[in-house]
Formats: structure tokens, C-alpha cells, sequence
């Protein structure tokens, strides 16, 4: 089923009109039509949530059709979504490599392109662009290309999260698994193409990779 068939599904099923959803969105009727169409490919992640909060379908599965339809045993009237939304900066990968030197998280223009979230971040946080295949796994857990990912600078790292480091060789962040062998750290790639390099006390984990949003 492709998006705009399970967007289409979502708000037949909900029994709201087009300009009900239209409104709870924030968007013209014409946009709402072209998401059922097919004829927008692109749907803000703004848009997303406060669609999946109308219809009472997940966001996870109305974007790229993961996970179950709606929570289990919730229907369409009480499907808890997210009350509040996080406007977060998109930067680029070298402003993230020189995250820490920062003198304030935020200085002005630091960035022209915000998303929102629903994840309260525990310290300064950002988005991401996913650049390249060294996290496109064909089996189990995968980040494609083209993928937004939020970063929670104050997040805890430990063997096992996705993270966002920084070797000292580089003057750009790099997105990889953290792994501990045997008392020492290693950033894996999901890609199994690409190899594991050491996170030696030269590398600098910047942030924990705490939600990735797919373009479609």
C-alpha cells in the first residue's frame, strides 16, 4: 500500500471530511487532496502528526507503513498523540562536527530550516540529512538515505545507540552505531559494506540519534 493509499485509507476510516482535516492539519483542502492523490510527494513532519492525531492512525505507519495501523486496543476517537511539538534546527554535518566548540547553541543564523518533533530533547538538539549508504542495512534496522534524523546533544550514549561522533581526522560528524568490545568503543555502520572504525579517546560522541523521520 503506498502512502497516499494508507493517508486515503486513514481519513475514510476516521469518517472526518476533507476540510476537517484540512483544518486540524493547517493546510488548504487542495493540499489534503493531494496527499490522497498522490499528487504531493512531500508531507511535512508538522503535517504528519497533527494528521495522525485527526485520523487516530500511528505517524510511523501513515509515513512509511512500519508498526501496526493504531496503538493496540485504541480506536480512532481515543488514539493518543503527541499534545505538544519541539522545533529543532536542520544543520549541516560539518556545523554538527563543530557542535561542542559552539559558544552558544543556537547563535543567529545558525540555521534557516527548522522541523518539528514530538521528542522533548534533555539538552540542545538538531536535525540531520542522512548522507550516503553506510547506514542502509538490507536486513533489521536501517537509515536511508534522505532521512532526517533528530540529534539530543545531552542524550545518553552507551553500546547499542545511534550515534553522531567525531574523529579528530575529520572536520565532519559521522553517523554510526556505538558498539563497546571488550573495554574498547567502535562506530559500526549498519551497511555491512563499510568498515568498523575505532572510537579511540580522539573521537567525540557529539549526540545520540533519538528519532529518524523517512522522505518520501
Amino acid at each position: 500500500m503506498d502512502r497516499h493509499q494508507r493517508i486515503a485509507r486513514a481519513i475514510e476510516l476516521s469518517g472526518k471530511k476533507k476540510g476537517e482535516i484540512a483544518a486540524a492539519c493547517g493546510v488548504a483542502n487542495s493540499a489534503v487532496t493531494q496527499w490522497i492523490t498522490g499528487e504531493s510527494k512531500s508531507l511535512k513532519p508538522e503535517n504528519l502528526y497533527a494528521l495522525a492525531k485527526a485520523t487516530g492512525f500511528r505517524a510511523e505507519w501513515l509515513a512509511i507503513g512500519e508498526g501496526p495501523e493504531k496503538e493496540p486496543d485504541s480506536n480512532v476517537a481515543m488514539t493518543n498523540q503527541p499534545d505538544m511539538m519541539y522545533r529543532y534546527p536542520v544543520i549541516s554535518w560539518v556545523a554538527a562536527g563543530t557542535w561542542a566548540e559552539a559558544v552558544e547553541p543556537y547563535p543567529p543564523g545558525f540555521s534557516d530550516h527548522y522541523e518539528m518533533s514530538e521528542y522533548a530533547a534533555k539538552g540542545p538538539a538538531f536535525w540531520l540529512e542522512v548522507k550516503g549508504d553506510s547506514m542502509t542495512s538490507p536486513i533489521g534496522q536501517s537509515v536511508p538515505e534522505g532521512s532526517l534524523i533528530l540529534v539530543d546533544t545531552e542524550a545518553d550514549a552507551y553500546s547499542g545507540k545511534l550515534v553522531i561522533a567525531k574523529l579528530s581526522n575529520s572536520d565532519k560528524a559521522t553517523f554510526k552505531k556505538l558498539v563497546d568490545d571488550g573495554g574498547r568503543r567502535f562506530l559500526k555502520p549498519l551497511n555491512p559494506a563499510y568498515p568498523i572504525e575505532a572510537c579511540e579517546d580522539d573521537c567525540r560522541i557529539i549526540g545520540v540519534v533519538v528519532r529518524a523521520l523517512m522522505k518520501l
